[in-house]
């Protein structure tokens, strides 16, 4: 790694990008509610405060381990998944249930494995919470990706939500590089070009072979839009949103959110991924409406 930047500038890029997760995550929540789906058509904001879900508050996880250990300590990692985990905030129930038991004492390598007839979860979980780790190494898309690889495994061992993580990761180093931000095409070809073969990647292919179409719900028919909450039909979608829209915040979140599908998580991604620019900051009106990050997140190193 050749970085110009000290542990605290990594600190301030991942703080940025994980405020823009924030906003994208508790905005994009309030689409679950009925009452706001008619907002959602008009793009019109609903009343505010907006409180984030699981994808935040496993993002502040990532965030503080890196802080830390200025790695993924996959252990502390764990740890602090199980000791902040807040049932309410949304979690699915397998999660639930390992991060209570990780909390209790278990191993969380033999609760993970074991997941959904050993073949470990395939859910964008993984993905939802990364993109600050890859603020974080903007200046090293190689390591973003292999540490997001190893930051998976606490939850989620399935290949295909290991390697949803790692693009997530990738793309946030790129958008975030010293040298400027890339064009959508050089975003998803470097994106493709840093993970395996796999589910995730043929998305992202078929998501790169469609940055000219201009209708969203055309391209989330063809790529998913996170309906499974899987990672392989969330990624490429959210990844194709976020490299349309670069450095325009606000019309990365409606293009995502107005498709549909797991809304939160789709618009936490993307937002994460655009706030990893610098220029792609969610406005100020939106961040004022979203709930505080928790106090245990760290401000400096």
């Amino acid at each position: 790694m050749t970085s110009e930047f000290s542990s605290d500038r990594r600190l301030e890029r991942a703080l940025i990008s994980l405020r823009g997760l924030a906003v994208g995550d508790a905005l994009g929540s309030q689409f679950f509610v009925p009452a706001n789906y008619p907002l959602l058509m008009r793009r019109e904001l609903p009343a505010g405060p907006w409180q984030w879900t699981d994808d935040t508050e496993m993002a502040c996880s990532v965030v503080a381990v890196l802080a830390a250990h200025h790695r993924i300590d996959q252990d502390a990692l764990a740890r602090s998944f199980a000791q902040r985990h807040d049932f309410d905030r949304g979690y699915g129930p397998a999660v639930n249930r390992l991060l209570r038991l990780v909390r209790e004492g278990a191993d969380w390598r033999e609760l993970a494995a074991t997941l959904f007839n050993g073949q470990g979860s395939w859910g964008n979980g993984a993905a939802m919470r990364i993109a600050p780790l890859g603020a974080w190494y903007a200046d090293d898309p190689e390591q973003a990706t292999h540490q997001a690889e190893i930051s998976a495994y606490p939850t989620h061992q399935h290949r295909e939500a290991v390697v949803g993580a790692m693009a997530v990761a990738a793309a946030a180093a790129l958008v975030g590089a010293p040298a400027g931000p890339p064009t959508p095409a050089e975003l998803l070809d470097g994106v493709v070009a840093l993970v395996p073969k796999s589910a995730v990647g043929a998305g992202l292919r078929r998501a790169r072979d469609m940055l000219d179409y201009a209708d969203a719900a055309t391209v989330a028919a063809v790529l998913g839009c996170g309906r499974r909450t899987s990672a392989h039909d969330t990624v490429p979608f959210a990844l194709w949103s976020a490299a349309r829209a670069l450095g325009d915040y606000e019309q990365a979140f409606w293009t995502t959110a107005q498709v549909g599908g797991d809304v939160d998580t789709t618009c936490a991604i993307v937002g994460g991924v655009l706030a990893a620019g610098w220029s792609g900051t969610p406005p100020e009106a939106w961040a004022e409406q979203t709930e505080a990050l928790p106090e245990w997140v760290p401000a400096s190193v």
